[in-house]
């Protein structure tokens, strides 16, 4: 293959190293992460030397946590991050410092190093991966884990940690003008980014996702929700921030919107790519020469760096995390690893001269080790507490940041819907509705502030945003009766657990629905009987008899509907039916005539 490949053959190069090697990788249980820090050392200058630039991949590869960073922003109110603050600003404040001081204590005392050098070395170190560990925590479905939660907010507040980190390595490398001019302007133009993306985010983005929300068109949609994330991460970029923070502010920015779920199930797709092309590029810049030179020296840094890191994450997730001593194990073995903020970290440095191209490169090689060994020492620890597992109950506070998990999906916000839910808020049960009227959406979030977004229930990564899966019942209220039967199946297929209350506009409707186990409610059936009752009322009815007639037709018709639905395909027997109920219903009444009139 020439040098300079085509951007066509690095595509498949890079396509054709992730389907080969990923699947391989988890079928021997090794997690795909490790699959792709596979693949990348397969095709990169160490081996095949199928691609010989991956600094190129590695850049474009930086959007796969940028997109990362969003959705975490997505999925993290501002309530949410104020009911994790201690989390976040406790325990990862905790674990950054004392990490830190380890780490850069064994670098100055034990290896010689100058201050600076070990005060970089040692912060950047005590950073883990974000992407690594979520992605590692998603496979085994442990994110909402006692021991997953935490590792959630250690992992943001190392991420908001890194940004002044960054700032920090001029200064220590002493590269600073001393008027500090250049450093005001820097200040500035970081706060005039931030002031631009949170008023952005609150007067701008809502209108324009609104407008394009009202084309119906999803490419439209998925530009814009694209354009939102770049955007963002270029202008914070511009100003000397990291992409990953910007990114990050807008998807809190928009986590109150009705429009999270659509943005989250439009950028899902992009972010498993590029997270994964991310980790292929950690790979492909493993200098493998060296590991196979120092071969001891190597594995000894990655082996030092998960022993020091891995006692403070199993201390800090006990005494201030409330862990248990398993889950402070596993807490301490996913993020014991370097991250690739370090990788950004110690770049700056070596430009800075903080650090020789030789410490630097067996840094990065330490690095990439630790989070190659972090999935086969997972599994390691798996199977040794598999049978010691000890549940503890979960924190007040955690069960706080899940209470948004939703017991019922409400679709469609419209008469019925909206009647539902203000019932189910009424008694304080976690609900989440869908609609795509823009125009409902507004009214219900307005006037009630009900947790309604804008998204179709029928694509299968907007049930996934909602947490579709973690309901009880679906309350399908939407007005269109196509819609209700189509969601039906498509819920009933992907999670045969749930329980279906649709709402019913004919007879027809209503055997298309027990057909396929849903509780169907005949939408104006009630509201009829009531209109019923009250005319017989004014006709001279007496309120009991009144009462007595409705009560009457309501079972006869309940027995009706039950037997129609044994002959609902054989449409000569159900007309058949029909006739002979309407005769025997008369036939009732009258006998109840005739009794009263005994009486």
């Amino acid at each position: 293959m020439p040098h300079e490949s085509s951007l066509l053959q690095a595509t498949v190069v890079l396509l054709l190293a992730a389907v080969l090697v990923v699947p391989l990788a988890k079928r021997l249980q090794l997690g795909a992460v490790l699959g792709y820090l596979i693949a990348g050392v397969v095709i990169g200058p160490a081996a095949l030397q199928m691609i010989h630039n991956p600094e190129n991949v590695a850049h474009f590869s930086e959007f796969g946590v940028v997109l990362l960073l969003f959705i975490i922003g997505l999925e993290l109110s501002p309530k949410r991050l104020w009911l994790m603050r201690r989390a976040v600003f406790g325990v990862g404040l905790a674990q950054v410092v004392l990490s830190g001081l380890l780490i850069g204590g064994v670098a100055y005392y034990g290896f010689g190093q100058p201050i600076r050098t070990a005060t970089v070395l040692g912060l950047g170190l005590a950073l883990s991966s974000t992407a690594f560990g979520l992605q590692i925590l998603a496979e085994r479905k442990q994110l909402g884990s006692p021991h997953g939660r935490l590792a959630f907010a250690i992992l943001l507040f190392q991420d908001i940690a890194a940004i002044p980190l960054i700032a920090l390595i001029p200064l220590l490398a002493g590269n600073v003008g001393g008027d500090g001019g250049e450093t005001s302007t820097s200040v500035v133009k970081i706060l005039l980014s931030i002031a631009a993306v949170v008023v952005g985010g609150r007067y701008l983005l809502r209108p324009i996702f609104r407008m394009v929300a009202r084309t119906g068109l999803q490419d439209v949609s998925t530009a814009t929700a694209l354009l939102v994330v770049i955007g963002t991460a270029w202008l914070m970029e511009l100003a000397g921030v990291s992409m990953a923070l910007g990114a990050f502010l807008a998807g809190l920015l928009l986590a109150d919107s009705e429009y999270r779920h659509e943005l989250e199930s439009q950028l899902e797709p992009f972010k498993g790519l590029l997270l994964g092309l991310f980790f292929i590029s950690v790979g492909m810049s493993a200098d493998v020469g060296l590991l196979i030179a120092e071969p001891l020296t190597v594995l000894g840094l990655s082996v030092l760096l998960m022993a020091l890191k891995l006692p403070v994450l199993m201390v800090v997730g006990k005494l201030l995390g409330g862990l248990n001593r398993s889950s402070a194990l596993k807490l301490g073995v996913v993020l014991a690893a370097g991250g690739e903020f370090a990788f950004v970290i110690f770049q700056i440095a070596r430009e800075q001269q903080l650090f020789s191209p030789e410490l630097h490169s067996l840094l990065i090689l330490a690095i990439t080790l630790s989070m190659a060994m972090t999935p086969l020492l997972i599994i390691v620890i798996a199977k040794l507490l598999k049978p010691k597992v000890q549940t503890k109950p979960v924190p007040p506070e955690y069960e706080e940041i899940d209470s948004d998990a939703p017991r019922v999906v409400i679709i469609g916000m419209g008469r019925m819907g909206q009647i539902v839910a203000r019932i189910l808020r009424a008694q304080r049960v976690p609900f989440v509705a869908l609609d795509l009227s823009v125009d409902t959406i507004e009214l219900s979030r307005s006037i009630d502030s009900m947790p309604v977004f804008y998204g179709d229930p029928l694509r299968p990564e907007i049930l996934r945003a909602v947490d579709a899966d973690k309901a009880e019942y679906f309350v399908l209220a939407a007005d269109d009766p196509e819609t209700n039967v189509k969601i039906t199946e498509l819920v009933g297929r992907l999670y045969p657990h749930i329980k279906f209350i649709a709402r019913a506009r004919s007879r027809f409707h209503v055997h298309r629905l027990l057909e396929l186990g849903a509780t169907p409610i005949r939408e104006t059936f009630y509201s009829s009987l009531e209109m019923s009752r009250m005319t017989l009322m004014g006709l001279g009815l007496s309120e009991e008899r009144a009462q007595a007639r409705i009560s009457r037709f309501q079972q006869h018709d309940e027995e009706l509907l039950t037997a129609q639905h044994q002959v609902f395909n054989d449409r000569e027997a159900l007309m058949q039916s029909a006739r002979e109920a309407h005769d025997e219903l008369q036939a009732l009444f009258d006998a109840d005539v005739i009794e009263e009139r005994g009486l």
